[in-house]
């Protein structure tokens, strides 16, 4: 089974297909940060963001300079090691390449949008000396030390640990943390602000995406090869997590909106955010927590391919060898 420990490197026949079609869709979304323009951002950044706006976006971009290292992390240090399908960790091996180019895109963004040396240095150290920021990674840190000495899913107890460590990085922190942060440069866009940002938070979105499909595919089938694995009391687990991971993004949201931003308020990001908790329990077979709607507009329209002059640039509703219609099927 998929939890089994060791390391079965028999990829004929092929047990687990659909992670192997998942790794092939993940190439198809291959992207560089070279396309990413940034170059009106600075602009905007100059000229355009009022000064509440510019500190929700060093507060942004201080997130995203440890963000995804966090994750990537994790997913060498506790990860691959535990999932026994050949399949799988061809996915895995995809997304770490994905989390590095994801925190080059954010080294870059760095770069450009804050100049002063001693300032990027300090949001690279974000998770020591900005409270809101220490408070998500703290969490983060829990769940990665929660199986860190754990060499092999030995028990059932082993493979519940285990489950709720990709359930965190998956639902909380990539499907939480991550899509509150890309409301953000989303809201922003709808002002016509950073669309350099935006553009390349597309790419990010949709690999974001994939890597929560990915990981609760993971999960259902631990889940459907082993029923037990999930009682109430882990379903509970779940929730409670969740809900733990809603009140640190409201720490932050907190400190993001500390200076007032019109057409953003804290009561609207904790409906956003248990609206997507909801999405994410339901993924998991859980039964939805808030039965909220979600109060902002802007992200709905995410669903839609964007549309720009193929002959100018290739942007993040096409893919690399794909033909025919491109689906965009996440939902918020």
């Amino acid at each position: 089974m998929i939890l089994d420990p060791g390391f079965d490197l028999t990829l004929r026949p092929m047990k687990y297909p659909v992670f192997f079609e998942m790794y092939k869709n993940a190439i198809k979304n291959t992207w560089t940060v070279d396309e990413v323009d940034f170059s009106t951002d600075l602009v905007d950044l100059h000229s355009k963001l009022t000064p509440s706006e510019k500190h929700l976006i060093h507060r942004l971009v201080a997130f995203f300079a440890t963000g995804d290292s966090i994750v990537g992390n994790n997913l060498v240090l506790n990860l691959y090691k535990h999932v026994n399908s050949p399949e799988a960790r061809l996915y895995l091996s995809r997304q770490l390449y994905e989390e590095s180019l994801h925190v080059q895109f954010y080294l870059t963004l760095l770069d450009n949008y804050i100049p002063d040396h001693k300032e990027r240095e300090l949001a690279f150290s974000a998770v020591q000396n900005i409270p809101s920021i220490k408070k998500k990674a703290e969490f983060c840190f829990k769940w990665m030390d929660s199986i860190q000495k754990l060499d092999k899913l030995s028990s059932k107890e082993d493979q519940r640990k285990f489950l709720m460590n990709l359930a965190c990085f998956s639902s909380c922190i990539e499907g939480l943390f991550f899509f509150a942060a890309f409301a953000y440069v989303y809201f922003l866009r709808s002002k016509g602000l950073l669309a350099g940002l935006a553009s390349g938070t597309n790419w990010v979105f949709r690999d974001e995406s994939m890597h929560i499909q990915f990981a609760n595919e993971v999960i259902l089938t631990a889940r459907k090869e082993d029923p037990s694995l999930f009682n109430d009391q882990m379903n509970e687990m779940v929730v409670q997590m969740i809900e733990e991971a809603i009140e640190c993004e409201m720490v932050f949201a907190e400190d993001i909106l500390s200076q007032g931003i019109a057409g953003l308020s804290i009561k609207d990001m904790r409906q956003y955010l248990e609206f997507v908790a909801d999405q994410r329990l339901e993924a998991l077979h859980i039964p939805p927590r808030f039965n909220t709607k979600n109060p902002f507009p802007f992200m709905e329209l995410q669903d839609m391919q964007e549309l720009a002059n193929f002959f100018e640039r290739r942007v993040s509703a096409y893919q690399i060898g794909v033909s025919g219609a491109v689906s965009f099927d996440e939902t918020f």
